[in-house]
């Protein structure tokens, strides 16, 4: 019994120890172990809230950049300025927003840049004192009633001076579209390609028409030939002409890369004015500059890049009348010059003529 007893008493103490034993070791680790992680935890949670937050704002922002819709570009030369709708502003509609890609541009019939030079002040002024409007209500009176916008088309010179005369001039008239190229007569081809360019930016026209500042213009009758109902979208209509290419450097129109064209020219309008369609001018107005081929002459240039297009040529004769008739649109002194000779005066002496300022409009039955 006593050795019974003992064995089963034995154990009891020693559990008892084991366990008071382990309690005393684990009661202070628990309080430290409990401090540790709460002290710690909470600058951890704060920036993990921080970066979770930044991180989820970027993937919200890249997201809505990834989606948002981006304008196509439309114009892809330097900054133009119209100075007439800078100026006068006829309905909501003919804002125009420069940071947008499709701008909201006036809906024309017809869109007539008269390209001049730094040179041209008595022919602008010669036209302002007969068929071209001398005041900004006059231009607009002519836009409503022909469909037809016109603007003055000059480049930018190096020359201060010339720079502040045409700014006087431009503050006086504002019947200026300022393209953004040096103006000189050797980059004409080059002016040419730029002032469809800002033509297409500014106005949503069917038609645009380059036009010279030496040429008797009845407007009315321009419209009457725009409006007409045609079946090709990308026409170009002008007085079309073949000849000899020049490759005599001493006479007038020279022709450097005429041994790309062969010994005639290829059928194109003469330089004082022709017109083209809206889709033809698109092209040209997305097209890179170094695309197109560039030569000496401004006429022979445009026609070489409307055979590339496939456009239809229309020849109008009422564009290239020698003489006022009850039919033409464009007068001035073919052949003998390219445009009116003398035109500060000429335009002043065709004017006067009723033939040529008051007779009626006309529809032209000839095409």
């Amino acid at each position: 019994m006593p050795l019974f007893s003992h064995r089963q008493s034995s154990p009891l103490p020693t559990a008892t120890a084991t366990a008071t034993y382990s309690s005393k070791l684990l009661k202070p680790l628990k309080p430290n172990s409990a401090s540790v992680p709460t002290r710690t935890s909470v600058p951890i949670i704060v920036f993990s809230l921080v970066s979770l937050l930044i991180g989820l704002a970027g993937t919200i922002f890249a997201v809505a950049a990834i989606r948002r819709s981006r304008p196509l570009p439309v114009f892809r030369c330097g900054k133009s300025d119209d100075t007439f709708r800078a100026f006068y502003s006829i309905s909501g509609s003919r804002k125009l927003d420069h940071n947008a890609g499709l701008l909201e541009r006036p809906k024309l019939l017809g869109f007539v840049g008269i390209l001049t030079g730094f040179r041209g002040a008595d022919r602008r002024a010669a036209m302002r004192s007969t068929w071209f409007p001398s005041d900004p209500d006059g231009l607009l009176r002519l836009e409503q009633a022909t469909g037809l916008a016109f603007r003055f088309v000059i480049g930018r010179s190096k020359d201060s001076k010339k720079m502040a005369e045409l700014q006087k001039e431009i503050d006086q008239y504002i019947d200026f579209l300022v393209i953004d190229i040096n103006d000189e007569y050797v980059s004409l081809p080059w002016k040419t390609l730029e002032f469809f360019k800002a033509a297409f930016q500014h106005f949503e026209a069917d038609y645009y028409v380059k036009a010279d500042d030496n040429i008797y213009l009845r407007p009315d009758r321009l419209a009457i030939l725009l409006a007409k109902e045609r079946t090709d979208s990308r026409t170009y209509i002008g007085c079309m002409k073949k000849g000899p290419v020049i490759t005599d450097p001493k006479m007038k129109w020279y022709e450097k890369s005429g041994h790309l064209i062969g010994n005639e020219y290829y059928l194109h309008a003469y330089g004082p004015i022709y017109v083209l369609s809206a889709e033809v001018v698109a092209s040209l107005a997305t097209a890179r500059n170094d695309s197109l081929r560039m030569f000496n002459n401004e006429d022979v240039t445009i026609g070489s890049w409307m055979l590339a297009m496939n456009v239809h040529h229309e020849d109008n004769r009422f564009l290239c009348d020698p003489r006022c008739s009850p039919k033409s649109i464009a007068v001035w002194d073919i052949p003998k010059c390219s445009g009116l000779c003398n035109p500060a005066l000429r335009m002043k002496e065709l004017h006067a003529m009723s033939m040529c300022s008051k007779s009626p409009t006309l529809l032209s039955n000839d095409d």
